[in-house]
């Protein structure tokens, strides 16, 4: 790791993990892209970045996983260069360390909240003083999540996932209990060529019937209480097809729903990673204890979360 300096200013950035609470395909945009309206939902499980400024005008990367790459493609990097280059100062640098809890093609966003935890805390370490819309609008450039990363709770996701609406309430009591086979990733492009292929002849074609479908998720109580007095399931389109063609999505859920206390249990985004809700924190972290070992045996790594009303978290700032 990069060990700071006489007189280096560094922070610490918390990158939170998402879950999807909704996921509908609607059809195809313009562009090309598919038109998504999701609820995602912030939640506990966290990278950290650790940012220390260098006079040295490169951006390096380190990490405690050595399956990321600390190369150009990462989007730590692409984000970093995005600021970097969104400012016009050539002589900005910064030496990054993560320290990654979020596994790896899990379908929790872990990639874009990293980026997102960059350009927050970049934002601050340069002391650039861009506005959190600003930021937003910025990353859309390299990823579809990211905007959500940056401000984080739960909102209402519309486009590619780049068009935000935050929900108006203040109630997070939600405990979850999170699993992924750690042998197994999921490719979102082919996850979402699958569902083409199969449900594409449904597909919305006009932004008229897409506004339609958007005024259905905007008119629902997306509060903690009607998530389980309200449905019977979480609605993610994609599971229909990852489900079917990966037994590890299919184990995990039916694990998860033969928990105690377990509500509703859905596969976050295009997977591989499925969760089971339940009423509070503390329920969730109860069985998950009791149950640590079926998920050992069942080849699962599993964590007990809880929901967050935020995004990008900046922890501490120290001169050493």
């Amino acid at each position: 790791m990069v060990s700071s300096k006489s007189n280096d200013y560094f922070l610490i950035a918390e990158a939170h993990a998402k879950i999807n609470l909704h996921l509908e395909v609607l059809g195809i945009r313009t562009d090309g892209f598919h038109e998504l309206a999701m609820v995602m939902q912030s939640i506990n499980l966290s990278d950290r970045l650790k940012m220390i400024n260098s006079a040295d005008p490169h951006i390096t990367l380190k990490s405690n996983n050595n399956e990321i790459s600390n190369g150009e493609n990462n989007l730590i990097i692409k984000a970093a260069n995005l600021l970097k280059n969104q400012v016009g100062n050539t002589q900005l640098g910064v030496d990054i360390e993560l320290e990654k809890n979020i596994p790896i093609g899990a379908g929790l966003a872990g990639g874009s909240t990293d980026a997102a935890a960059t350009l927050v805390g970049l934002n601050k370490l340069w002391k650039l003083n861009l506005k959190p819309e600003e930021l937003e609008d910025l990353s859309k450039e390299i990823g579809s999540d990211i905007p959500f990363c940056i401000s984080g709770g739960r909102q209402i996701c519309f486009g590619r996932g780049e068009i935000l609406e935050k929900l108006k309430f203040e109630h997070f009591q939600l405990g979850l209990v999170l699993v992924k086979d750690p042998s197994i990733q999921v490719s979102t492009p082919v996850a979402y060529k699958s569902y083409k292929q199969k449900y594409g002849d449904s597909y919305l074609e006009n932004d008229r019937d897409f506004e339609i479908k958007r005024n259905m998720i905007r008119s629902n109580d997306w509060s903690d209480r009607s998530l389980f007095d309200k449905r019977k399931e979480i609605q993610n389109d994609l599971q229909k097809i990852v489900r079917p063609m990966t037994p590890e999505v299919e184990k995990s859920l039916n694990i998860l729903s033969r928990l105690p206390g377990s509500r509703l249990v859905s596969m976050s985004g295009s997977g591989p990673s499925c969760f089971a809700l339940f009423e509070n924190y503390n329920q969730a972290n109860k069985v998950l204890k009791e149950h640590f070992n079926e998920f050992e045996r069942a080849g699962l790594s599993a964590w007990a979360c809880s929901m967050k009303s935020n995004g990008v978290q900046l922890r501490n700032e120290f001169t050493s």
